[in-house]
């Protein structure tokens, strides 16, 4: 679910101005649907959220922002209203997508905050080059007025979503209800933007403000609820007191996160969840191999990954465990390491997803790590096109090989094949109205069973 729009349109409501919101996922054509929508409210100002600018996938990879270009156009055929992107993906690239599409303004802080403040400005008829998180392109070339992390809070836990978007389906297709409970990071990963997208600082909301969110969304019956931070056990406090809140309120909710760190996971946060409702965990590790672990800069080892395992063992709930193969220092030994952790510390009952290859984006030290390795050439202004890094001490040919074999033998591993299969909307609705829960991940071995007896194993 679009959380980060629903946000921004409650915001921008509360702020004081009209606003519609046009959700394109389940629109057939959504061209029309866009040429339509303007021709009925005649805009003044048109935000565009951008969630994700490709698929993060180097074997089969899509790239969104192309549909981006398309929805611009259109909009620019029908009206003269001013347009702005948002959303993670443009806080990532935001010179990329501005230039791309040509659009008129691009938030890069917290839109929920950035956005009614540019409105404001728009509406006295001026540039809001001086609101902290806006970027534009004028006869210079690209500009932007950075923002203090520090200066973005969370005024909300959940919007309307009702309001905004069409529930029932979301949830139909095992959609689940996102919410973020604090922004910030401060882990040093390669690869990753959230540090530039939301600072390093932690800004934290109320435990008990969380869970009396949580009962006004079962009231409504959305009772499937994902947390969605970056790390949801950083701070571990924090973690501690989110799901105490939620315990003790007794709601009969389901909830999930697939963001947790093995440096702090215990008995005592695992039991608290249990408490609180949880269905379904996932650990992002990337590598169980310390050289990988170490270039990747996660801030943990393969010890604190194994001890992670071992208390994860001890509990009922299904656990998710993500990899990436491919990163530097990445070899056939650290391949291997990885998948005999996979292979003797992951449960049956429990999942492996291995990813391959790594998103490079613009300003990570990945990209640095990319370019003095020869692995990436393109300027960072054509790195919109989706492109990877893959460790040039391995191949990938074998590394293919060697994850199919893992996965002939163990029913519970899946790449993300899985996620794009074409059926699975169709699955997805089946299940739904079938009864099945989600997280649908926990029934892999289920899945790919039932697809090998049809001969179209993944």
């Amino acid at each position: 679910m679009p959380l980060g729009a629903c946000m921004v349109a409650d915001a921008t409501v509360r702020a004081g101005y009209h606003v519609q919101v046009l959700d394109l996922m389940f629109v057939r054509n959504p061209l029309r649907a866009l040429c339509s929508s303007i021709d009925k409210i005649q805009p003044d100002v048109i935000g565009l959220s951008v969630r994700n600018i490709d698929n993060n996938d180097m074997l089969h990879p899509v790239a969104f922002y192309k549909d981006l270009k398309l929805l611009v156009d259109a909009i620019r055929t029908k009206t003269k209203a001013m347009l702005i992107l948002g959303g993670a993906g443009a806080g990532v690239m935001p010179e990329q997508l501005l230039n791309y599409t040509g659009a008129d303004w691009v938030i890069t802080g917290n839109g929920e905050v950035v956005f009614p403040e540019v409105l404001d400005v728009l509406s006295k008829n001026e540039k809001p080059i001086h609101v902290p998180g806006i970027a534009w392109n004028d006869k210079t070339g690209f500009k932007i007025n950075t923002h203090s992390g520090n200066n973005f809070l969370l005024n909300n836990v959940i919007p309307d979503f009702r309001r905004w978007i069409n529930v029932p389906a979301y949830l139909s297709r095992f959609s689940t209800i996102p919410i973020q409970t604090k922004l910030g990071c401060h882990f040093q990963c390669v690869y990753c933007t959230y540090r530039k997208l939301e600072g390093i600082s932690y800004r934290l909301c109320d435990s008990e403000q969380v869970a009396n969110a949580i009962i006004e969304l079962t009231k409504s019956g959305m009772k499937d609820i994902e947390f969605v931070d970056n790390v949801f056990n950083s701070p571990y406090g924090h973690a501690l007191d989110i799901c105490d809140s939620i315990a003790k309120t007794g709601i009969n909710a389901r909830f999930q996160t697939v963001e947790l760190n093995p440096l702090f996971i215990d008995d005592k946060l695992l039991h608290v969840m249990e408490r609180a409702g949880f269905v379904g965990v996932g650990i992002t590790i990337e590598s169980a191999a310390d050289p990988v672990l170490e270039r990747l800069k996660k801030g943990f080892t393969a010890r604190e990954i194994y001890r992670s395992s071992e208390i994860i063992r001890k509990h009922t709930m299904p656990c998710l465990w993500i990899f990436m193969f491919g990163g530097p220092g990445e070899t056939e030994d650290t391949v291997m390491e990885t998948l005999d952790f996979a292979k003797r510390q992951i449960r049956p009952e429990d999942v492996a997803l291995f990813m391959i290859g790594i998103r490079i984006y613009p300003g990570t030290e990945l990209e640095n790590i990319a370019r003095s390795e020869d692995v990436l050439t393109v300027s960072p202004h054509n790195m919109l096109e989706p492109v990877f890094y893959f460790s040039p001490t391995i191949q990938l040919e074998w590394l293919l090989k060697t994850i199919r074999s893992a996965m002939s033998v163990h029913m519970n591993f899946m790449t993300p094949k899985a996620i794009g299969l074409p059926f699975l909307p169709a699955l997805n609705r089946i299940g739904y109205w079938l009864g099945i829960k989600p997280p649908l991940w926990k029934n892999t071995r289920f899945i790919r069973r039932g697809l090998r007896y049809l001969g179209r194993d993944i």
